[in-house]
């Protein structure tokens, strides 16, 4: 069985759609992977808001239960993921709908393992966060909090 383009090379694919739409040649596009990969867009924009959410709640779940260790690359990985939900946001407005603590309890159990794993220490299996804790509390080393 010959694969298509698609499956050979999926570079030149993405190439040869964005000829035959600049062109107008709508009659000749692979409609069925064009609206697959369209949907994986708005995924990828997704998946990229909770991934700097997890990061947050992982730094935040270190920050809160070794504050002996608290050091400025936590608190910079957590502000520089603040900035990065605030520009997706930017970028795309209906991202705000996963700013939720329904989706803030789903990062959660990944950035638990990956704070687990990185300190050792057992974490609360809830999440101990809401939304807008995690994205506005303010991490101030000097001051402990």
């Amino acid at each position: 069985m010959s694969r298509t383009l698609y499956e050979r090379d999926y570079g030149l694919w993405a190439e040869q759609m964005a000829d035959l739409i600049a062109a107008g040649r709508f009659g000749e596009l692979d409609i069925e992977n064009l609206v697959e990969e369209v949907r994986d867009l708005s995924k990828r924009e997704r998946d990229r808001l909770l991934n700097s959410l997890r990061l947050i709640v992982q730094h935040l779940l270190k920050w809160d239960y070794q504050p002996q260790k608290r050091s400025r690359s936590w608190q910079v990985t957590i502000q520089r993921e603040r900035l990065n939900i605030k520009k997706y946001l930017r970028d795309s407005p209906s991202l705000k709908r996963y700013l939720t603590d329904e989706y803030l309890g789903q990062v959660y159990e990944t950035g638990r393992l990956d704070a687990i794993g990185e300190t050792g220490l057992d974490m609360p299996i809830d999440c101990p966060y809401v939304i807008s804790d995690t994205l506005n509390r303010d991490i101030n080393l000097l001051e402990g909090e």
